[in-house]
């Protein structure tokens, strides 16, 4: 199902209907009618491409087809391994936790605030322990004020049920998982810029370089001036 979209992002061969396509590879670009890039695509047994749809003139690629969706599949998994998702990690404490265990569970809370994840603390209210909930608030204000260099406070405690929870976010936040249309967009825009740049060596390539004659012309004229005048 995915690859059958993937697919229908692209025309190929026949599908192209334009008079011209531009032909980018490895080598630079080149811009010719579409009937010649399809003879160009099966003289070289691959497919014609089209990659940049709204660029004038379209532009193309000569290559198998089957490949070119697998470099595409390739790109966006690696650009999804790239990314961190971000967790929410879980610390518990109790009404009476002691110090030892408060500050163990802190350097944990620490850590997970620093790789980009969420925090959710609780104290567990046992029994009759509920009668102690003060104590519990204040345990959680302690809690986030000595995250306060790496986290910040997303809601103030709040007792559910027999739980007194708190939410702590990293200030600075992790990178977070991506859509799928997000992750396609951007594989797009990586393509379009690079076509782009093609496109604009190919165009640099095609104008004649009359500032290096000029400039040529001018040094020698100087050169010869300077020799005259040592006569």
């Amino acid at each position: 199902m995915k690859n059958d979209k993937m697919k229908s992002q692209y025309r190929v061969n026949e599908q192209i209907r334009v008079r011209e396509v531009r032909i980018v590879g490895d080598e630079g670009s080149t811009v010719v009618p579409t009937r010649d890039a399809l003879n160009m695509a099966r003289e070289q047994g691959v497919d014609l491409v089209e990659i940049s749809p709204n660029a004038n003139p379209p532009v193309c690629r000569l290559i198998d087809y089957s490949k070119f969706l697998y470099q595409q599949k390739k790109r966006q998994k690696e650009m999804k391994a790239k990314q961190v998702k971000v967790e929410v990690k879980e610390i518990r404490f109790g009404p009476q936790t002691d110090e030892h265990d408060y500050q163990f569970k802190l350097k944990h809370a620490k850590e997970f605030l620093e790789e980009g994840n969420k925090v959710r603390a609780y104290v567990f209210f046992r029994g009759r322990s509920i009668l102690f909930k003060e104590q519990g608030e204040v345990l959680l204000l302690r809690f986030a004020n000595d995250l306060e260099e790496v986290g910040k406070v997303e809601s103030m405690p709040s007792l559910e049920g027999k739980k007194m929870f708190i939410y702590l976010a990293p200030k600075k936040a992790g990178t977070q998982k991506k859509s799928q249309q997000a992750r396609d967009r951007e594989a797009a825009e990586l393509e379009a810029k690079e076509v782009a740049k093609q496109q604009k060596e190919a165009e640099a390539a095609e104008k004649p370089a009359n500032g290096g004659l000029f400039a040529n012309a001018k040094i020698s004229a100087d050169a010869l001036k300077k020799l005259t005048e040592e006569e």
